[in-house]
């Protein structure tokens, strides 16, 4: 049996019965099929894949996702598929291949389509080996006879509830775990942080496998009182002399193995040079709080040799550190979209709303609205509405990117507000958008 066979057993089921036939005269409907490999009228007998146990999404939500597979506002295909993998329900059969082949391309959609294939989804991963990361995802198993993503799964649902009962758990079969299953389960870690967690994580940097040790870095980084923050600030004041007016830098003549121990990576980027690349490691690890003055002040200060790396540096611990004094100043001074990693919703919408009033439209403004959290409220929404009007009538032709993201992240409950505001056929293209995903979202609750 060829692999198209095996295909089009994803569409055999009943959830396809009640409305094929209202969609089969479909342009986009024929666009999914094509891609699908799916053949009407094989002889024979098909094969039929197991029954599914998940109720599915509604008529309507599932014509809406075969329009936007078809190329209807192809972009918001990942917020449809986070919205219905959190409504617990699943994506119709004879869509299943083209989804699967979207995910072979695109990884971050995989955790969605772990809850959405369903049963049919895993039965054809488990058929096609370029569809086998789907066996890689979630099934709802238990710690204990789980996969890795189960596994990871509820060792992540555990640490939110009880942090420090996840660490335990995590201690308990460290041992056991394969390197790979470390490398994930740090991570895991970050959520709800704390001192009670240094010790594993001090322990963790002793670790054979590279990137557990610097994910177990890159955590007690956030952690000022852990031993590995001390060390840190020891190197960074042998690295920097701050005088009134200035900083004084020495960068480190070396990197040894304790070093390396703490996530200092020896090995220069192309293009960068070797103390360059240390010394910018060492202050990004080190506590930010230890400088004993204001970020502003910090700022000022004159730095007549390595200030690139001082300054690049101060960015990355600001990042790491979740410091948000630190990136409100920095993002003053350079506004990096980075930065706003550090900052909470409200405020970076504060932030990136005046930055696109006084800024022009250009890559670092696209950037730095692409770097804030998605539901943008009415103050952000209405910045970049009237930044719309704004190059509409000198430079209509560099409005796309900009056009498209503020109907991908505007809160879809604006859709009014940006109808009302202005009838400008590129506002009017926004409002479409945020009407197309406020509908999308009602017809998937």
């Amino acid at each position: 049996m060829s692999w198209d066979d095996l295909a089009s057993t994803a569409l055999v089921g009943t959830d396809r019965r009640p409305y094929a036939g209202d969609l089969l005269g479909s342009a986009a409907v024929e666009v999914v099929r094509r891609r699908a490999g799916w053949r009407p009228g094989r002889p024979g007998e098909p094969v039929r894949a197991p029954d599914e146990e998940q109720e599915a999404v509604s008529r309507r939500a599932a014509e809406r996702l075969v329009r936007i597979l078809g190329g209807e506002h192809e972009r918001v295909l990942p917020e449809w598929l986070s919205v219905a993998a959190g409504s617990g329900r699943r994506a119709p059969a004879y869509v299943l291949p083209e989804l699967l082949h979207r995910g072979r391309r695109d990884a971050s959609m995989r955790a969605d389509l772990g809850v959405l294939a369903g049963r049919r989804g895993r039965w054809l991963a488990e058929r096609n080996p370029v569809w086998a990361y789907l066996l890689e995802e979630p099934t709802g198993e238990t710690w204990e006879l789980g996969s890795a993503a189960d596994r990871r799964d509820h060792l992540r649902r555990l640490r939110a509830a009880e942090p420090g009962e996840a660490r335990r758990l995590l201690e308990s079969t460290w041992e056991r775990e394969t390197p790979d299953d470390r490398a994930v389960f740090v991570q895991v870690l970050a959520e709800g942080l704390s001192m009670d967690d240094e010790p594993f994580l001090e322990a963790a940097l002793d670790d054979r496998r590279r990137e557990v040790r610097q994910g177990a870095a890159n955590l007690l980084t956030r952690l000022p009182g852990s031993r590995l923050s001390q060390r840190m600030a020891e190197r960074a004041r042998a690295c920097l002399t701050v005088e009134p007016a200035t900083i004084i830098v020495e960068a480190p003549s070396s990197c040894d193995k304790v070093m390396e121990r703490d996530g200092i990576r020896p090995k220069a980027p192309r293009g960068v040079g070797e103390r360059a690349w240390w010394l910018q490691q060492v202050i990004a690890r080190a506590p930010l709080q230890m400088w004993g003055e204001s970020p502003g002040a910090m700022l000022r200060k004159k730095i007549p040799d390595w200030e690139s790396e001082v300054k690049t540096a101060w960015v990355r611990a600001a990042v790491l550190q979740r410091e948000p004094a630190w990136a409100r100043a920095m993002f003053a001074c350079d506004p990096i979209s980075d930065l706003l990693v550090a900052l909470g919703p409200a405020e970076q919408q504060e932030l990136a709303a005046g930055f696109t009033t006084e800024h022009d439209l250009d890559s670092q403004l696209i950037m730095v609205l692409g770097g804030v959290s998605p539901c943008w409220q009415e103050t952000l929404a209405t910045a970049v509405l009237r930044k719309i009007i704004q190059v509409a009538t000198t430079q209509p032709w560099n409005l796309g990117e900009l056009v498209r993201l503020a109907g991908e992240r505007i809160d879809p409950a604006l859709a009014d507000l940006a109808e009302d505001y202005s009838p400008v056929p590129s506002i009017q293209q926004v409002a479409a958008l945020l009407r197309f995903r406020a509908d999308m979202i009602r017809e998937l609750s």
